[in-house]
């Protein structure tokens, strides 16, 4: 029998099966392949069926079927609209204080922060969303664990300011092995269940970089305003660019920058000198098109104190670093005075 009319004895037995058949092939050795499309409509056997039909031609001695779905794809769910932030009036000016890397001083940016606008008669709220290093506790000297009243947790209180820290919940040493949804979840409850109060300003300090807590954050709270903290070193400045862009990616105006270990001032003779390389805040800040909102010094001492819970805007105030921090403080009231209201914003 020649494979032409071995090929249309298949084509008969396929036909007989009402199988939808492409790519049929029959060799010289009466080796058949074909390819079944199923519609959703077709009975499940259908393929099978057409298979038996094959064999039984005679001189088919093999059968390779390859199946199709003829179903329609799925038209693609429209993704789900991005969370709107929440106004939440009672928190007052929402401040996040960020930075690119660590180890640039964000913490302390934000703890004298929020106390020289406590001294300045404002009501504070601090907020230490930095769950890989809460230090914030340490650095205002707060250790007890927060009470809960009315199913509210309480915040604790130094130096004027209301604080809440994962740092007063969690052990010490306990490390915070955590994914994104967790993140959320503490955030979203430090923000709508501690009792904050009435405030007029609240500081957020957020871990370094530009991750889950930093997008947690804007997509719960309509946020006011970012700081962006960093040091004069190119490879500093560099990473709070990175920061300073996410904030602008998701529609949160960029305040200013801070730079932090601008230079040292020396205690016994006044003198200044630059540590690190210099300029690096004011060129980060031209790049951005934002206010360079101060220089802090390093300054003997600082660490010690805030290792004792004393803001050096409360320790020593009339120090060079207690006099910028403190005028950091009505820099950043003022710049967030001077912004124009705006609607929630929806992270892009």
């Amino acid at each position: 029998m020649s494979p032409p009319t071995l090929r249309a004895r298949v084509e008969a037995a396929l036909r007989d099966t009402a199988a939808k058949v492409r790519d049929l092939a029959v060799d010289d050795d009466g080796a058949v392949t074909f390819t079944v499309v199923l519609s959703r409509d077709d009975p499940p056997g259908l393929v099978r069926q057409a298979r038996k039909a094959v064999e039984a031609v005679v001189g088919v001695r093999g059968v390779k079927v390859t199946v199709h779905d003829d179903a329609p794809a799925p038209s693609p769910a429209a993704p789900p609209p991005p969370p709107v932030p929440d106004e939440m009036p009672g928190l007052g000016k929402v401040i996040a204080v960020s930075s690119g890397k660590g180890g640039v001083g964000k913490s302390t940016v934000s703890t004298n922060l929020a106390a020289a606008l406590a001294r300045q008669g404002r009501r504070v709220g601090l907020m230490d969303a930095d769950i890989y290093g809460p230090n914030i506790p340490r650095m205002l000297g707060v250790d007890a664990k927060p009470e809960v009243q009315g199913g509210k947790i309480q915040p604790l209180e130094a130096h004027g300011v209301k604080v809440m820290s994962l740092g007063l919940i969690v052990e010490r040493d306990a490390p915070a092995i955590w994914r994104g949804p967790i993140i959320m979840k503490i955030i979203q409850q430090f923000l709508r269940d501690v009792a904050w109060g009435e405030l007029d300003y609240f500081i957020v300090d957020l871990p370094p970089g530009t991750g889950d807590a930093q997008l947690s954050l804007t997509q719960i709270v309509r946020l006011h305003g970012a700081v962006i903290v960093t040091t004069p070193q190119e490879m500093a400045v560099g990473d709070a660019l990175r920061g300073a862009k996410m904030f602008e990616r998701v529609g949160v105006p960029v305040l200013g920058i801070v730079e932090n270990m601008s230079y040292f001032v020396c205690p016994h003779c006044a003198g200044r000198s630059e540590v690190f390389l210099s300029g690096g805040g004011a060129r980060l800040a031209a790049e951005l098109g934002v206010p360079l909102l101060g220089q802090i010094p390093l300054q003997a001492g600082m660490p010690e104190r805030a290792d004792r819970g004393e803001p050096i805007v409360v320790a020593d105030p009339g120090s060079p670093a207690g006099v910028a921090l403190t005028g950091l403080a009505a820099t950043v009231a003022a710049r967030v005075a001077a912004l124009p209201a705006a609607q929630p914003v929806v992270p892009r």
